[in-house]
């Protein structure tokens, strides 16, 4: 019987798993000797022994006799016995020599199929790494995809509430700006130029209530206009909340819009109020300001302009500070006009600019020249 342990079967491959390289090792092991040829070849020695014994013991000592021939036939028994021992130790050593052989060849193709299995596993992780971070990338871009659906969604419907022709869903509308600028800081340009638009529009002022016995098509109007002018005080409100830095009292969430412009040229703006906000660029050429006017302690970093802008009442720019130029030309003041404490950054004009009441300018810093161009 052999001392090699029997081969074993192939493993069965794993669903799913990587295929493990083939062994690269050319070196390979001594196949075990089978019990057959063990038995043959112990019998040759055996009978190989015997023969060399016969030989020497009875022809090697013919014509002997007494002590002489019990001597020779000693030495004859002695030599053969020698022979076939040397022989079946060299067989073996064979024999061992073929189970180290064996033994050195399965681990060094133990270790490369080690080797080969580490391999195979660095690539299965790879793979799966690979796949994850496809997963993920694929799983960030649907959010992604779907939380731009769902921005386009809520403006598309904020905007065509805002076009709605009753008061309450026009409120809606912009509330629902408000909140889409509020949780996406990249649509906050696009929803002030939208109120700032939404202003631009013409619009009459409701003046005096009807008197009682008025047509209904008038008490309409004037109630459709009252009802217009709340929803642009609104609209202006939410632009002042927004442009003040800091959070409000009312709201600790951090409600400021930083870098923001204003266009409201044309514009009709009631009892505007812009107190201690901040604005980069803004544009109020040609707008008409019912009411009081209020821009104290504001700060414009960036160009204004209130060319051919009219004031009604009292136009407050108490401790203003204008960074940037800006141009007053032609702009009509009919109330007071308040520059106390305000700093002038650059030029400033105000050619053409009428004052039909005081215009008091206390504390005034002019750094640069005022312009006077027509």
């Amino acid at each position: 019987m052999s001392d090699e342990p029997p081969a074993l079967p192939p493993r069965p491959p794993v669903p799913g798993a990587l295929p493990v390289p083939a062994p690269s090792s050319t070196r390979q092991p001594l196949q075990p000797m089978p019990t057959r040829t063990i038995a043959l070849v112990a019998a040759g020695i055996f009978v190989f022994t015997a023969a060399v014994v016969l030989a020497l013991w009875w022809p090697g000592t013919a014509g002997l006799s007494g002590q002489a021939l019990v001597t020779a036939r000693f030495d004859a028994l002695r030599t053969g016995l020698s022979i076939g021992i040397g022989g079946g130790g060299i067989f073996a050593l064979y024999l061992a020599w073929r189970r180290q052989h064996a033994t050195e060849v399965g681990l060094v193709q133990k270790e490369r199929d080690q080797a080969d299995v580490a391999r195979a596993y660095e690539l299965q992780r790879d793979v799966a790494d690979h796949t994850r971070l496809h997963a993920e990338r694929v799983a960030a871009a649907t959010e992604k995809d779907a939380a731009d659906r769902r921005v386009t969604e809520l403006y598309t419907k904020a905007s065509e509430q805002l076009g709605s022709d009753k008061a309450p869903v026009r409120l809606a509308g912009l509330y629902a700006l408000e909140r889409l600028a509020q949780d996406n800081p990249h649509q906050r340009p696009t929803v002030v130029n939208v109120l700032c638009a939404y202003l631009r529009m013409p619009y009459i002022l409701p003046g005096d209530r009807p008197a009682n016995d008025a047509d209904e098509a008038t008490r309409t109007r004037h109630d459709t206009s009252l009802q217009e002018r709340e929803v642009r005080l609104t609209a202006q409100h939410i632009l002042a909340l927004h442009l003040k830095p800091g959070p409000s009292r009312d709201d600790p969430v951090q409600t400021f819009w930083p870098d923001t412009d204003l266009n409201l040229t044309g514009a009709t703006l009631i009892d505007f109020d812009l107190n201690g906000c901040h604005v980069r660029e803004a544009w109020f050429d040609g707008a008409t300001f019912t009411e009081t006017a209020r821009f104290d302690r504001a700060t414009f970093t960036e160009t204004v302009g209130f060319d051919g802008a009219t004031f009604t009442e009292t136009a407050g720019f108490r401790g203003v500070t204008f960074t940037g130029a800006a141009r007053f030309d032609r702009a009509t003041f009919t109330g007071k006009a308040r520059f106390d404490g305000t700093a002038f950054g650059k030029i400033t004009w105000f050619g053409g600019a009428t004052f039909n009441k005081i215009a008091q300018l206390e504390q005034a810093v002019v750094q640069h020249p005022v312009g006077n161009s027509a």
